[in-house]
């Protein structure tokens, strides 16, 4: 393990990543929904300076803390060229790019749909991926830009990697994912990982990280069989009130 992830609840909903290379000390986060939240976290954890801000997309959640952070850190700002609508962006990173973080290489690929220049960051060595608006535990992204067959193509690239991997995402919407998956599949098993979601928010628990393997069997997006099946699903869940 090269890698360590400290992960803290930001805004309403969002989820702040310090991430730190355990062989170099270097840190970065990854997008920036709140800059206090994001320097108090620092503080605590007592890893040591900020060196890196990774964006995934442009939205001020992921991007608004962006300035603060550089000022307060000096901290180098990596992201897609989409960025710059909403923040300063020192780096542009796209598909097939990688970023050294210290010693750990993270692979960027290119996930549009949610946007259209969204990029995930993966570290094949410590098999995790920070994924910020493309897949959710148990959903996935609005359409807020892309197409649903970008979505789907998108979809497809995480689904490849090994089902062990560790999935970052942004956001906690479990709760109202397992609601919808429900409503499509009532296996058994899924009610029992719907009252698993259900009894750990209950409790106040993060949902996240998930993993590979658990969104290939529960995540009703993943589960869905071509871009057709997947646009239906998506326009489903948007109008979705259960």
């Amino acid at each position: 393990m090269t890698l360590e992830v400290c992960l803290f609840p930001c805004l309403n909903d969002n989820y702040g990543f310090l991430v730190r290379d355990v062989e170099t000390g270097t840190i970065a986060t990854v997008d920036t929904p709140d800059a206090d939240a994001i320097l108090a976290e620092l503080e605590r954890s007592g890893w040591g300076p900020l060196s890196l801000i990774l964006n995934t997309h442009w939205h001020p959640d992921h991007t608004q803390g962006n300035a603060a952070l550089q000022a307060a850190t000096g901290c180098r700002i990596i992201g897609p060229e989409e960025v710059r609508r909403a923040a300063p962006l020192d780096d542009v990173v796209r598909g097939g790019d990688t970023v050294m973080l210290g010693a750990t290489r993270l692979e960027v690929a290119d996930t549009p749909g949610h946007t259209l220049g969204h990029i995930v960051y993966r570290s094949v060595a410590d098999n995790l991926a920070f994924v910020g608006d493309v897949l959710f535990n148990m959903g996935c992204g609005r359409l807020f830009e892309g197409t649903p067959e970008q979505m789907w193509s998108s979809l497809q690239i995480l689904a490849a990697w090994s089902d062990q991997t560790v999935i970052w995402c942004a956001h906690e919407y479990t709760a109202a994912n397992a609601r919808f998956a429900l409503s499509l599949d009532d296996r058994p098993e899924m009610q029992a990982r719907a009252a698993e979601i259900m009894a750990m928010r209950e409790r106040g628990e993060p949902t996240v990280p998930t993993t590979l393997a658990a969104e290939k069997a529960f995540n009703p997006f993943l589960r869905a069989t071509d871009a057709a099946d997947f646009a239906a699903r998506r326009a489903a869940k948007d109008s979705f009130t259960g």
